[in-house]
């Protein structure tokens, strides 16, 4: 990348090695694009004579061993988009946890421009942005329909502080299957945890478990074979469908089903970068990209009961391998435990990580929804 270029990618403090990494994914830019084909034409100026060539733009996606992304964003954006333009849009996608940009990073990597479109898993946002996990705290949503009820009511705040805060368009909003619990150990409810050191991925999470008497530990998705093989933790949260594909059925022998959580995930671009594209894309995205949420979300459901029946070797299972495990139905005494956190722990919890601003926010989108309000922030 010429030092020009490179001296206006700004810098943030304490991630500056990793955004000097990032703003190497120059290629990733519609500004970029833009300037390889102006640097093709000739010095003379006469463009030759020829067709003109397709419009590239790079998208950082989801998960990459995910197979929301593997069966629906990878092939939408490198096949159907082609397909629908008849060639004329030529996206390529990447998926985050393999483009070197951080996780952490990617909403403020959106506002800056350095990555122009990219998904942005929302557990990331809780420490600058706590408020933005609000439709997907442990223990809030038994099941997609009720997951799908608290994101309706959340949405349109959701887009409009993106956009209004951080100059990002929110563009689709994507989920993963059910975060259910693994264990190498015997369980018969939730409280069996109690004691057990149990992996989890977000703060919410960890409430959760904590709760219930566990000890959580926070270890990133690549990190959760390691980690049970080590003996660092017995238990797991994690995708039902996805710890089948990295063998947890192997690794463990129980599998509780409650949702613990889902993993919501938005992607966006940023507004300047938006507004670059040819209206034709913008029109056909604005189109396509619902139809693709629908997909993801569609996939999802699916991914949940069927990595469950993998999991426990049921002969429908059909997308992951098949496993020995017991599934643990879930009780009425293990859903009165999660109402019963969620309220007195993990809601609470949040309330104080998020602030005052935050008890307006629920009180506003989700609490009426969901029949459950909070006191007032002062």
């Amino acid at each position: 990348m010429p030092t020009a270029l490179t001296a206006q990618i700004p810098r943030l403090g304490g991630q500056a090695g990793a955004i000097r990494h990032a703003a190497l994914l120059c290629a990733m830019s519609v500004a970029c694009a833009g300037a390889q084909a102006a640097a093709s034409v000739p010095a003379n100026g006469a463009a030759p004579p020829v067709s003109p060539a397709p419009y590239h733009l790079r998208i950082v996606g989801g998960l990459g061993r995910i197979n929301q992304y593997t069966r629906q964003e990878e092939p939408f954006w490198r096949k159907e988009v082609p397909r629908l333009t008849g060639g004329r849009f030529q996206p390529e996608i990447v998926p985050f946890d393999r483009a070197g940009v951080p996780g952490a990073e990617m909403l403020r990597l959106l506002q800056l421009g350095v990555v122009p479109f990219g998904t942005a898993l929302m557990s990331s946002f809780t420490a600058q942005y706590p408020e933005y996990t609000a439709p997907d705290l442990a223990g809030l949503n038994p099941d997609i329909a009720t997951l799908k009820t608290t994101l309706a009511a959340f949405r349109p705040y959701l887009e409009k502080a993106l956009r209004e805060q951080h100059g990002v368009e929110a563009l689709a909003v994507y989920v993963y299957p059910a975060q259910v619990v693994f264990c190498n150990k015997k369980l018969r409810s939730l409280a069996d945890l109690a004691g057990s050191r149990v992996r989890v991925s977000s703060a919410t999470q960890a409430d959760f478990v904590g709760a219930l008497g566990a000890v959580p530990v926070l270890t990133g998705f690549n990190q959760i074979v390691p980690s049970l093989t080590a003996g660092n933790t017995e238990c797991a949260i994690t995708g039902a469908m996805s710890g089948n594909t990295v063998g947890l059925q192997t690794l463990t022998s129980h599998l509780h089903s409650m949702p613990v959580t889902w993993g919501l995930a938005v992607f966006g671009a940023n507004q300047a970068a938006w507004a670059a594209l040819p209206e034709e894309l913008r029109v056909l995205l604005r189109r396509e990209l619902p139809r693709l949420e629908a997909a993801i979300w569609a996939e999802s459901e699916r991914e949940t009961a069927d990595g469950i029946a993998c999991n426990r070797g049921a002969p429908h299972c059909v997308g992951g391998g098949k496993g020995a495990m017991a599934v643990v139905p879930v009780s009425a005494q293990d859903d009165r435990t999660r109402q019963e956190i969620l309220v007195s722990t993990v809601l609470p919890r949040w309330l104080q990580r998020c602030g005052a601003r935050c008890a307006k926010v629920w009180n506003q989108t989700i609490g009426p929804a969901r029949g459950l309000m909070v006191a007032p922030g002062k």
